[in-house]
């Protein structure tokens, strides 16, 4: 279901090169998560200045908030090569040895979705980022022995949306951990407008704030409706996005001001007309909408949080009053009308 959603947070295969296209190349034109930069100039800094690898570093936070392009960042910073792959990828403890051994001194190895890591994978990292070395086991039954290969001194650069699913052994090997928020409105009409002037896309400031506004505080949302709205703009509005534009795009794009699709609005009002505005266990509710627990859990539940429309508890997922007046429905679950048209 979500592959089809404009806000959708999940990258597609037809869109890594338009969004590498966009991607900041220095910490200076990385817009948002101030505190984070200035920890990372710090580290890297310190880590130049006494010719070492930067530390361990591990990203989470949810999918489109910059993790992937702050690892290409620092490469760049620290003037090193980086070589990516994902959890899912590194299926054998001999696929994780190959792309060790080709690191260069200094090098970043990046991974992404690192918590889906095979265990035996993961082990194989353990005596990699303490010592720079890889244990081997050669033969098999009482006659095997373990032979210790060294390796360069590289960076390992993990990226994950779950980062309590990631074990206690590995997380702890990471000196730099640090979790990635969602984004002020404000950043994202200025990464918004930085966008719209590498596409050659005009955009006024009030265009841009709607935009803002409806990217589910994500910045690869928001490139991704900046992109659709571009169209809309181009075959319906003379080229140029307008507040009044911008309004009338996301209602053809089924995006409402505050970013909520028909998704969304199913999950929620599924919550209050099927179980009564919850609880109602993840499990329940996902064979409800015909969904994935961990798809609403990693890509719908973490803005519907922010914006305090769903609440965790411990018998399950329940709506807030403020579901209630935004879908402008009773609190007894009649409908009146729904107040944010498509």
């Amino acid at each position: 279901m979500d592959e089809e959603r404009i806000v959708s947070a999940m990258v597609k295969g037809e869109e890594i090169q338009y969004e590498g296209s966009l991607r900041p190349q220095q910490l200076a034109q990385f817009i948002g998560q101030e505190r984070l930069k200035e920890k990372l100039e710090i580290y890297i800094r310190a880590a130049k200045e006494r010719s070492e690898p930067l530390d361990h570093v591990l990203l989470h936070g949810p999918p489109g908030l910059g993790k992937t392009t702050l690892a290409f960042i620092i490469s760049r910073e620290m003037g090193v090569n980086i070589k990516v792959t994902s959890g899912p990828a590194v299926e054998r403890p001999g696929d994780l040895a190959t792309l060790l051994t080709a690191l260069a001194p200094g090098d970043i190895l990046f991974i992404d979705e690192i918590h889906r890591l095979q265990r035996s994978v993961e082990e194989i990292l353990y005596p990699a980022l303490e010592d720079y070395a890889l244990d081997i086991i050669i033969g098999k039954g009482p006659a095997a022995r373990t032979l210790r290969l060294d390796i360069a001194p590289f960076t390992l650069i993990g990226a994950t949306t779950r980062a309590g699913s990631i074990s206690s052994p590995l997380r702890d090997r990471f000196g730099i951990v640090e979790r990635i928020e969602f984004y002020e409105p404000e950043a994202l009409g200025e990464i918004i407008t930085r966008s719209a002037a590498l596409l050659d896309v005009e955009v006024e400031g009030t265009g841009a704030t709607k935009l803002a506004l409806a990217s589910r505080g994500t910045p690869r949302i928001a490139n991704r409706l900046l992109k659709r709205v571009r169209d809309y703009a181009q075959v319906r509005a003379e080229g140029i996005i307008t507040s009044s534009v911008a309004n009338m795009a996301l209602k053809v794009l089924d995006v409402d001001p505050i970013g909520l699709d028909r998704t969304d609005y199913l999950l929620l009002e599924t919550i209050i007309h099927k179980f009564a505005g919850g609880p109602v266990g993840l499990e329940t509710l996902a064979a409800a909408v015909n969904e994935e627990a961990n798809t609403i859990e990693e890509v719908y539940e973490p803005y519907l949080m922010k914006i305090g429309f769903i609440k965790r508890t411990a018998r399950g997922r329940i709506v807030t009053e403020r579901v209630y007046g935004h879908l402008n429905i009773e609190k007894s679950g009649e409908y009146r009308q729904l107040t944010a048209e498509f």
